[in-house]
């Protein structure tokens, strides 16, 4: 099984989308339909979350010799030629950075299934008839839609080649476009419309950027000026068990594909981090006006990758998106989908073009800096309870922005880490939102008043995810956040100084949040509310429990 483990991951789910849509084609009742799409989306989820903790308890991270800037050599690895004529490769593995990353988009992807379940209620509970709970409309769309976006996800954190990479990440776009827009709230055409064309603009500068990179891959003359230049680099890359380069019959040098034949350019993401650290790219000349071919493809790559962050000032469609959106599309959104944002940099930035990187490493500080301190300050005029959870996870992105440029292993490390609990977090924030307003039918902060009184195991976690995320020491976020900071002081005191301002305003709005929603007197309106039923506590529970251990800082970063 180990063989194929990754495989497995990514491609259960697109299986279980794929038997839901045969599925159509059979005569059954609407009741009978709408639950065998249920069933096989939570089947299709579940087999992942297994593997993946398998996968997270069998994972070594002890791969021997660095194989590149934030890469080291990759576990589990499948590699199978996909598209000769181009050396595009079906080429998949994790290492330290990827893995928690797999196993963030797993467990995720389990408890939006759940939480999309309209089971296990209350007697108490109903349905507004004149709006429908979107769990009840139109379900093997749904669940098809959410297993493809799933099987996206898990691929683009495996993927070791580009043009793979590229594929996965444009998998996710479609779907999410489609939960949003087809079961968003009342602004869902705007808001998945938005999300899209913010999110396809990236995606074209990225893809430009990836042809570029495999075309100056194959450049003879670059790699013979390397080799006259830098013979220590050079000589890394063609000797040794992890040599990059192999020499064809004709002389010159290639890549050699897992069939064994050598190919003049590559897709092979490890071997161009190798590249880019060897300092190749920053060989080519002024490329359009006067402005170096490296620091031209960084620049597109970053505003592709900024998007997704999202980082002030694209960061515009985040709100409109998560409050448009179901909940479970917010907590996949929150909870994994804005972290491939800092994933993409560190892999593509940082790997392929760490010169250009340290050229721009004072203007990423700025960023992140604003994102952190700006949206924070943006939490606090928030009345819309959804709102002011998406404003805080693009503070909180702003952490990994500045830990990355620290370049010191602590902050890295804390940067990295930061995507892995924040992405518990956000989840459970997001959940918690999705509560109240299945039984509100609103989330305004201060519609409510005294809840806690009718509703005190909700009131609980709400107030562990809370502190969870401004955090308070004891728990996952205070370990990332104290990482970034402690690893980013030395380098950059003045920004950092700035950033540990916001946990001030980060404790502030949550907890002007909780006394406004939960203390004093009751809200009459809201005094026979429902606390949490069965559904919601499979999805709480788990969340809840990882911030509040230490496991869930179970996390390793090659930097």
């Amino acid at each position: 099984m180990d063989a194929h483990l990754l495989s497995y991951i990514i491609f259960t789910p697109l299986a279980g989308a794929a038997l839901i849509t045969a599925s159509l084609a059979f005569p059954m009742q609407k009741a009978a339909r709408e639950q065998f799409s249920r069933y096989v989306a939570l089947i299709a989820s579940a087999i992942p979350l297994v593997l993946g903790i398998y996968l997270w308890i069998a994972y070594k991270g002890a791969g021997g010799a660095p194989m590149g800037s934030l890469w080291s050599q990759p576990e589990y690895v499948e590699r199978a030629v996909w598209i000769p004529s181009m050396s595009i490769e079906y080429f998949v593995g994790v290492d330290g950075i990827s893995v928690s990353m797999v196993i963030l988009s797993t467990l995720i992807s389990m408890i939006a299934c759940i939480a999309s379940m309209p089971w296990w209620k209350r007697k108490d509970e109903h349905d507004d008839p004149h709006h429908p709970h979107f769990s009840t409309v139109k379900v093997p769309g749904y669940m098809v839609m959410l297993l493809i976006l799933q099987t996206g996800m898990s691929g683009t954190f495996a993927s070791l080649d580009m043009f793979l990479f590229f594929v996965f990440w444009e998998v996710m776009l479609l779907p999410m476009y489609f939960l949003i827009g087809i079961w968003g709230g009342p602004r869902k055409e705007y808001a998945a419309i938005k999300f899209f064309l913010f999110t396809l603009a990236g995606s074209v500068l990225l893809l430009l950027a990836i042809i570029a990179l495999y075309y100056r891959s194959g450049d003879q003359n670059l790699l013979a000026q390397l080799a006259a230049q830098n013979k220590v680099a050079f000589n890394d890359l063609i000797a040794g068990p992890n040599h990059v380069l192999s020499q064809a019959a004709n002389g010159q040098w290639g890549y050699r594909l897992s069939d064994g034949t050598i190919s003049a350019r590559t897709f092979n993401m490890v071997a161009l981090a190798r590249l880019g650290h060897a300092g190749l790219f920053d060989l080519v000349g002024p490329f359009l006006g006067g402005v170096t071919f490296a620091k031209l493809m960084w620049v597109f790559m970053f505003i592709a990758f900024a998007v997704k962050v999202p980082m002030v000032p694209l960061h515009t469609w985040l709100p409109d998106a998560h409050v448009e959106a179901p909940t479970p599309i917010s907590v996949i959104l929150a909870g994994v989908l804005l972290k491939m944002g800092i994933y993409g940099m560190l892999r593509f930035n940082w790997a392929m073009l760490p010169s250009a990187t340290k050229s721009f490493a004072g203007v990423v500080a700025v960023f992140g800096v604003i994102n952190v301190v700006y949206a924070a300050m943006v939490c606090l005029a928030q009345k819309d309870l959804k709102k002011l959870i998406a404003y805080s996870s693009v503070s909180h992105m702003g952490f990994s922005l500045l830990g990355m440029v620290a370049f010191t292993e602590p902050a890295i490390s804390g940067a990295v880490l930061n995507l892995f609990t924040h992405g518990i977090i956000s989840a459970m924030l997001f959940l918690i939102v999705g509560v109240i307003y299945d039984r509100a039918h609103h989330r305004e902060i201060e519609g409510f008043g005294g809840i806690a009184k009718v509703v005190p195991e909700y009131t609980a976690l709400m107030g562990l995810a809370f502190f969870a995320s401004l955090g308070l020491p004891g728990l996952a976020g205070f370990v990332s956040e104290f990482l970034v900071l402690n690893g980013s002081f030395m380098a950059l005191p003045w920004h950092t100084a700035l950033v540990a301002t916001s946990v001030i305003i980060t404790a502030a709005y949550y907890l002007w949040t909780i006394q406004r929603m939960f203390l004093g007197k009751l809200n009459e309106k809201y005094s026979h509310l429902p606390d949490l039923n069965w559904r919601e506590r499979l999805t709480l529970y788990p969340l809840g429990a990882l911030p509040s251990s230490s496991a869930s800082t179970r996390t390793s970063c090659s930097s």
